[in-house]
């Protein structure tokens, strides 16, 4: 399948599950307040130096998974040359991995890029095995290797 279209809904639905929805602010493993789809509060969101634990309503989880999400389709059309010609399922399984890793951790899967650069999906694969990103998120990290391995089927 080499379909270059990206299917949102999609990426929308894998990332809620990978990441879940909490409608109330939390502290994320790293210590830092989030909210809803692992949004990080920053200083100019409304909800910076609200204690953990207030709600967060239904309208401002989606509206900041909104923005998360272009903010990660920006990064990685800065990140890969040849975004728009990548199959849209590359394109889906990139989005969730920037979602989770940021731009500059993802920018580090030198040799990730390059195997999707040159269209080998099975070597990308490989690569984004042998990561620490892999051992850390191990269960999402394994459905995205195997969903690239079947890119090229």
């Amino acid at each position: 399948m080499t379909c270059t279209s990206l299917n949102m809904a999609r990426v929308r639905h894998d990332i809620e599950r990978d990441e879940g929805i909490v409608y109330e602010i939390y502290l994320c493993p790293l210590d830092h307040p989030t909210f809803g789809v692992g949004h990080l509060i920053r200083e100019d969101d409304p909800e910076h130096g609200q204690e953990i634990g207030t709600p967060v309503s239904r309208e401002r989880v989606e509206e900041a998974f909104d923005l998360d999400l272009h903010d990660v389709m920006v990064d990685c059309k800065a990140l890969f040359e040849g975004w728009y010609d990548l199959p849209g399922e590359v394109k889906a399984i990139l989005v969730n991995m920037c979602f989770n890793l940021g731009r500059t951790r993802l920018g580090k899967f030198k040799n990730t890029i390059a195997a999707i650069e040159a269209s080998d999906w099975a070597e990308a694969a490989v690569e984004m095995r042998d990561s620490k990103w892999y051992r850390q998120v191990t269960k999402r990290a394994e459905r995205l290797a195997t969903r690239m391995e079947l890119v090229g089927e």
